[in-house]
């Protein structure tokens, strides 16, 4: 099972690059990029919150669960 992050997703339709989210969540690029890329291991809900609020979104719409074996590599 995995968790995937579809913040790109939720970026490209808010016309919203790494850089102004990163400023507007006050994160780093770098570990905005993390959670971007799916690399990361955990997401504090505050984060999550500012995420939303600033992409005017749902965390469903940038959590997605994946059952086993459907990951894309």
């Amino acid at each position: 099972m995995a968790i995937m992050v579809n913040l790109d997703v939720m970026m490209a339709k808010r016309k919203m690059s790494l850089g102004e989210l990163a400023q507007k969540v006050d994160i780093t690029m770098a570990n905005l990029s993390i959670l971007k890329n799916n690399k990361a291991r955990a997401v504090r809900f505050s984060t999550l919150e500012a995420i939303c609020k600033a992409l005017d979104c749902q965390p469903g719409d940038i959590l997605e669960f994946v059952p086993d074996g459907e990951e894309e590599l």
